[in-house]
């Protein structure tokens, strides 16, 4: 069969089941897009206003149903646009392929158009090399089956992340005899599983422990490995804490659940962990976030703590904290396999009645009783805490929240119970602002069939709010609550706390007069045909919701939300680590102590 560069791609997406390829066409990438239009009755060209928008977009669909979209973009600012979000995709491990233009084979190194060569022919590629699993660059049409096989088998198995293929613009256009096999057969599909006598010696360990926790990270829904999970907590009576990627594995009203540990912690989170004497962690790398900057007992007590680590990568495992059993495998297959273990080789645990799981359900219940006292349902404008509470009251079980960074997420991740896998869509190694957004957009299309919302900062907003063209062009109604409280207060709130008051400044929106400046974000989504409006009061919030969900459009709410610390945020539970300069080292003991106090 006779089919040009673009042919051939074009044709093995569909095979892939693809349903969406995501760009903004360009000179050094015409003649890909062209080959779209000819099938675009068998798959939908998406054209947002930003090529990092794209890539969002595509991370958030993977996040929402673990299948990949392609994105696509011209040479040269296009391509390099894509970055930020290829690193969000790999440092948090999901797929999505990237095709970018690139300059002809026969003119690399001239230094054309949009050309970087000054110290390597057409070096785009390697701006994007660590932040990608694998990259090609496709010399002739003929390479490219091969290249695409390999580039979804390296996106999808194993730990996955994006993949990049370099198009030169001739090969886009090249025509070449190639047999169009489809994907099928070039894919391994077998789970790795984890050493039986390592697995042995792991359930051993969980069923003499007393006091045992697992702490469930990505990898558990990367893998789907959500009822094994449960089981496997359920048969030892282990609590279960989350990381960021892993909240929502989980349900967080089960009896066992712990909530999350770490600097975006809760209280219940942190007394569980620190105070294991067996630790299963699952899919997770132990960074920074989660281990509370690695102080001693400050969100996990390894050692004396016993860890045993399963992961996919190998790499992980041992490489922050000693192991006594470290498994590499997937989550799947190998919590499978414990549990097979467990059933054949012990009895389960009757946890309910052993004083360990009544100390779960009291310190469960303690953390939520402090969520609800910290938020003041009086205040105008209202508390981010206020607007979340109203917010799961409304939203349904299976709803998808997606959010990116700041104070929205903070305390989405203490404050927001989640009960159902692949719910939970957000940013966390990376914590991207102005991904939130888009990747809503990707979740919607994923599953039109459920409610998809976004909740983020203004200023995360701002950053990709043009996109809010794309939703309305493509009829995608996603809803998204802005809650705005005038600038970057997650920043100014770790300021005020490491540094000082009188440190807190170049943070909020001010305008020369030192007035606060704000658009008014409901009306620019009026004027981009979405339906728009803007609250105050937590009284306010269910009503907004029903006429945005309602609208059955692309909807903005602006929540407009406390500026005054310490109500713009949520109580600190972990530690994090943020240099202070030594000038100030008196102010940093006095932070550390008080968060040594909040602690007891």
């Amino acid at each position: 069969m006779k089919l040009t560069g673009g042919q051939i791609i074009a044709e093995h997406l569909i095979a892939e089941g693809v349903p969406y390829i995501v760009g903004i066409p360009g000179h050094g990438s015409i003649a890909l897009a062209d080959a779209f239009i000819e099938k675009r009755d068998r798959i939908t060209m998406l054209q947002p206003r930003c090529e990092n928008g794209a890539v969002y977009l595509a991370d958030g669909y993977f996040r929402a149903s673990g299948k990949p979209l392609a994105v696509y973009t011209s040479i040269g600012p296009g391509a390099i646009n894509t970055a930020i979000g290829v690193a969000t995709a790999y440092v948090d491990s999901t797929a999505v392929l990237v095709m970018t233009g690139d300059t002809h084979t026969h003119m690399m190194g001239k230094g054309v158009l949009q050309e970087i060569e000054r110290r390597h022919d057409s070096a785009f590629s390697q701006i994007l090399s660590p932040v990608t699993k694998r990259y090609w660059r496709a010399t002739q049409a003929d390479q490219l089956p091969n290249i695409l096989w390999r580039a979804f088998n390296e996106m999808l198995t194993g730990r996955k992340g994006p993949a990049l293929i370099s198009l030169p613009m001739n090969v886009q256009a090249d025509a070449a005899d190639v047999e169009m096999t489809g994907p099928f057969g070039r894919r391994g599909v077998d789970r790795m599983v984890g050493d039986p006598e390592s697995v042995r010696h792991a359930a051993t360990l969980l069923m003499r422990a007393g006091r045992p926790v697992i702490l469930a990270g990505g990898g558990i829904n990367s893998s789907e490995a959500w009822l094994e999970l449960e089981a496997v907590a359920e048969f030892v009576g282990a609590a279960v804490i989350t990381t960021f990627q892993g909240k929502g594995c989980f349900p967080e009203d089960h009896e066992l659940s712990g909530w999350l540990t770490g600097a975006k912690g809760t209280k219940c989170g942190v007394h569980l962990a620190t105070r294991a004497d067996v630790m299963l962690a699952v899919g997770c790398r132990f960074a920074d976030e989660t281990t509370s900057s690695y102080r001693p007992g400050s969100a996990l007590g390894i050692p004396p703590t016993k860890l045993i680590h399963i992961d996919i990568d190998s790499g992980e495992i041992g490489k922050n904290y000693p192991v006594e059993v470290g498994i590499v495998g997937d989550a799947k297959a190998t919590l499978a396999a414990l549990l097979d273990c467990l059933k054949a080789e012990h009895k389960p645990a009757e946890y309910r009645s052993r004083d360990y799981f009544t100390e779960i359900q009291d310190v469960r219940k303690a953390w939520y009783d402090e969520i609800v006292a910290w938020g003041d349902d009086g205040k105008d404008p209202m508390m981010i805490t206020c607007l979340l509470r109203e917010i799961r009251s409304f939203i349904e079980r299976d709803a998808l929240v997606v959010s990116s960074s700041g104070n929205t997420q903070a305390q989405i991740l203490q404050e927001f119970p989640f009960y159902l896998p692949r719910t939970n869509i957000t940013t966390a190694g990376f914590s991207t602002m102005g991904w939130a957004f888009c990747a809503a957009m990707g979740a919607k299309l994923a599953r039109p069939d459920k409610q998809v919302l976004a909740v983020l900062g203004d200023g995360d907003y701002m950053m990709t709010m043009a996109e809010l063209a794309t939703a309305v062009q493509q009829d995608i109604p996603v809803v998204a609550v802005v809650a705005n409280n005038i600038g970057w207060h997650s920043i100014r709130d770790l300021q005020l706390a490491a540094f000082g008051e009188d440190r807190a400044i170049n943070v909020e929106f001010l305008d020369r007069s030192g007035q606060a400046y704000t658009p008014n974000f409901a009306d620019a989504a009026r004027a981009f045909g979405a339906h728009g409006e803007r609250i105050t009061k937590s009284s306010e919030v269910r009503g907004a919701l029903e006429r945005a969900f309602a609208s059955g459009k692309p909807a903005i709410i602006e929540a407009m939300c406390q500026r005054e610390s310490p109500y713009t945020g949520s109580p600190a539970v972990g530690w994090w680590d943020v240099p202070v300069p030594t000038y100030l080292t008196k102010r940093r003991a006095k932070y550390d102590r008080e968060r040594a106090e909040e602690k007891l």
